[in-house]
């Protein structure tokens, strides 16, 4: 039998170092975090070739005494926690594994100076050896710089990516943790050139703004809700983006926990959930969430790069998120993309001047302009606000219509619309002028001219009808099987299932055990009746198993009512009446996330006056 031997030391930081430092990226992140930690005011980083020959941080924090410094590129030796109750670590960097690990697959430099002393001090570790020591000029603060990563591990340097790939990583982390500190000013320059800078002081909508996209703060929502817990009280801020704004990847979702930039699972299902119904399935949300909560309420050392955490009630997370995410979308939920598409602008092309020949009526030339619409028919075709009354009666019948038969009637109907006055100004989406390819109703506002697409527009306010008649008694819509259907799951599943069975009672799934492996199906909500229950209850174990909670089901729900909204709505090449077009634009200035249909699409889109005038070349 082998013998067992103690490992030594420089192998045992090798392999600390495999945990904490895979790539330049997260080397980077760890100098930095510790900057944080120092109290910093301002923090310069440069990196070069993607981080692979050069990584260079300096702060202006408190500074390490040259015998602080001997101890800080030790194991397990770290100034972030006064005490043994780790449970309440408030720093971002405490592990103490960081810089001993990165000195042993690295030259180290490390140079600080105290704030009142005269003169810094400076140790060099080449691949956990130290090479030098001795005093050091540098003003006050903390300069760390990490060369030839992996030089001597052809291993690990093989398994690195590209230059362009590192420096990708190394600005990702650079961005997210600016964005964590507002209050501190950030910089980073790679290859001589300056990427960004930042100043401190900022708000945090300013700086997500900076770092993001400039073009967010005009397409977003601010958040700021807090919901007491057992220890203090849980806070979400931060900014969200409209569902109109959005991308194709989700690289640009940035969360946050109690200041720590984290990628969890957990948290990326909440904003999923949060915008369920207004996303295509292809389109990611951008966002920037701060989640602060008790210190005792999650574990940040449940990975080594402490990007993942784990919450002491995850359900209670989940919800706080996709609740306050959906309260602060419904405050914006009237806008839409701030301004059309600049490709499609672009296709707006003059009509070539010509002279008519004087054969040539006046109304003959506008005719064959218009592609055969007869626009010279004076004020037989103009189009006059409509009555009170007139209004009221064309919505009904024109719900009536519109609203498939299987589909519950709205609980309540649009107002009877107020005396449309010439003046735009009184109405944000402005009065209807007339429908164009029976597909959008052009508007004139007070600031520009508005299109609306009235399918999209009317999908969501059917959705967001139904969603509201069904939110008072979701029990009532629970539909009884007329054989029990009985579901074969394993032992785990339906310890998970049966113990959320009141849940899911109040959610119309009636449900209960049937034997160590099995579970009975009884009743299925009303909107999922002809759902699968055997694929239902093996999803909603799953979300137990991941999550904890049966946020999924309602997600379902959601996703149902979505589906029937679609089909209840008013179709694309239906002619609408004036009065038509004239309610649903006021019923659209009333409803909730009015600016995006149910797949991210927007509903309305708006050119100012400027714009306009632009195409027609009077700016």
């Amino acid at each position: 039998m082998p013998q067992i031997r103690r490992l030594p030391e420089t192998l045992i930081n090798r392999i600390a170092a495999g945990e904490v430092v895979e790539r330049p990226a997260a080397a980077l992140k760890e100098l930095v975090e510790n900057a944080i930690d120092s109290g910093a005011g301002r923090i310069a980083v440069t990196i070069a070739e993607g981080g692979l020959s050069r990584i260079e941080v300096t702060d202006d924090g408190c500074g390490m005494s040259p015998g602080d410094m001997e101890l800080a590129l030790e194991r397990h030796a770290t100034s972030k926690l006064p005490d043994e109750a780790i449970e309440q670590v408030s720093t971002l960097g405490f592990r103490g594994e960081a810089l001993p690990s990165i000195a042993s697959v690295a030259r180290l430099t490390l140079e600080s100076r105290v704030r009142g002393e005269d003169q810094g001090w400076k140790r060099v570790i080449d691949h956990g050896a130290v090479i030098e020591e001795g005093p050091a000029a540098l003003p006050p603060g903390t300069r760390v710089r990490v060369e030839q990563l992996f030089a001597k591990i052809p291993a690990r340097r093989k398994f690195l990516r590209s230059e362009r790939s590192e420096y990708a990583a190394c600005l990702d982390v650079v961005r997210r943790l600016a964005m964590a500190r507002p209050d501190i000013a950030f910089s980073l320059e790679h290859g001589g050139r300056r990427i960004f800078a930042v100043q401190a002081g900022e708000t945090a909508e300013e700086r997500v703004a900076q770092l993001i996209a400039r073009e967010l703060a005009g397409n977003a929502v601010l958040l700021d809700i807090e919901r007491p817990v057992e220890n203090g009280a849980m806070r979400l801020s931060g900014v969200a983006g409209l569902p109109t704004y959005n991308r194709g990847v989700a690289d640009h979702q940035y969360l946050f926990v109690n200041g720590r930039p984290v990628k969890d699972r957990l948290l990326v299902g909440a904003v999923r959930g949060a915008y369920a119904d207004m996303l295509a399935r292809d389109r990611h949300a951008v966002l920037a969430l701060f989640l602060d909560l008790p210190p005792e309420d999650v574990d940040v050392n449940v990975h080594p790069a402490k990007t993942e955490v784990r919450f002491r009630d995850s359900s209670g997370v989940r919800g706080f998120i996709v609740s306050g995410l959906r309260q602060a979308l419904a405050t914006g939920d009237k806008r839409s993309a701030q301004a059309p598409d600049a490709s499609a602008m672009a296709r707006w092309q003059q009509e070539p001047l010509s002279q008519p020949s004087p054969s040539e009526e006046p109304a003959a030339a506008l005719r064959s302009l218009f592609g055969g619409r007869d626009w010279s028919a004076g004020s037989s075709n103009a189009v006059r606000p409509s009555s009170v009354s007139e209004a009221g009666q064309a919505w009904r019948a024109f719900e009536a219509e519109a609203l498939v038969p299987q589909a519950p009637a709205p609980m309540g109907r649009a107002e009877e619309a107020e005396q449309l006055s010439e003046d735009a100004a009184t109405y944000p989406l402005g009065i209807a002028r007339g429908q164009v390819a029976n597909t959008y109703i052009v508007a004139e506002a007070a600031d520009g001219l508005v299109l609306v697409d009235q399918h999209a527009a009317h999908e969501r306010l059917v959705l967001e009808r139904l969603r509201a008649a069904g939110a008072g008694d979701k029990v009532a819509a629970s539909q009884a099987l007329l054989i029990p259907d009985v579901v074969e799951l394993d032992e785990p599943a339906c310890d998970r299932l049966e113990d959320n069975a009141e849940k899911f009672a109040a959610l119309g799934l009636l449900i209960e055990r049937f034997g160590p492996n099995a579970m009975l199906v009884r009743a299925m909500p009303g909107v999922l009746a002809k759902a699968d229950p055997h694929a239902l209850l093996q999803d909603l174990a799953d979300d137990l198993a991941l999550n904890g909670d049966a946020l999924l089901l309602d997600e379902k729900i959601e996703h149902v009512l979505a589906t029937m909204a679609c089909h209840g709505s008013v179709r694309a090449g239906r002619t609408l009446s004036v009065a038509e077009m004239n309610a649903l634009l006021r019923e659209m200035e009333q409803t909730p996330r009015s600016g995006q249909c149910n797949h991210g699409r927007p509903t309305w889109v708006k050119l100012s006056m400027a714009e306009v005038e632009k195409l027609f070349g009077r700016h």
